[in-house]
């Protein structure tokens, strides 16, 4: 699998576990939906491509400031729940 696109499916998974188990929505809020839109397009316009590591080892950080806080936000309630919703996803990005 495509790097860029394997992680655009991470981070959408913890994007819609956070926004559906810790703020308590059948689908995926107005702020959520922005930020996973935002995400993709980052990772569109990496400009390592295929070479890129994970976006916290990055050289690199093209987030804003408040967009970067609210991943790293999401990322470390969802990171330790994907082992639940999604076992093989989270051990894979784990490996990875």
């Amino acid at each position: 699998m495509e790097e860029i696109e394997y992680e655009k499916r991470i981070v959408e998974k913890m994007i819609r576990l956070y926004c559906k188990k810790k703020e308590n929505n059948s689908e995926l809020c107005p702020q959520c939906s922005l930020l996973l839109e935002y995400a993709h397009k980052r990772l569109d316009h990496c400009k390592y491509g295929e070479d890129k590591t994970s976006c916290r080892h990055c050289p690199t950080h093209c987030y804003k400031p408040e967009m970067r806080e609210r991943v790293r936000k999401i990322m470390r309630w969802a990171g330790p729940r994907m082992m639940i919703y999604h076992p093989i996803d989270a051990i894979r990005h784990m490996l990875h």
